[in-house]
């Protein structure tokens, strides 16, 4: 199966996950997304000082700057099968 279709399965299957997982995962979770669909994080930090959350997001995207979208991909399918298991 092609890494597409692997990374677009897990996508579909971090949605069922037995147990949601911690917030840290969650952010690792995102960024990996985020960095196999779009790159490199684009665009300035949030402009809310306030806003935590979306702050944490992109600092966690932000801290992948220069991974390959394909290792994006086979590292989110990974984690996503770990936390399936």
């Amino acid at each position: 199966m092609e890494l597409q279709q692997q990374f677009e399965n897990a996508i579909a299957e971090s949605k069922t996950l037995p147990e949601r997982p911690s917030n840290e995962t969650l952010l690792q979770l995102y960024s990996l997304y985020k960095q196999a669909s779009e790159g490199d994080a684009n665009g300035e930090a949030p402009a809310n000082p306030f806003d935590f959350v979306a702050k944490a997001k992109y600092e966690a995207w932000e801290a992948l700057r220069g991974m390959r979208k394909e290792k994006a991909m086979q590292e989110y399918i990974d984690l996503v099968k770990k936390l399936s298991s």
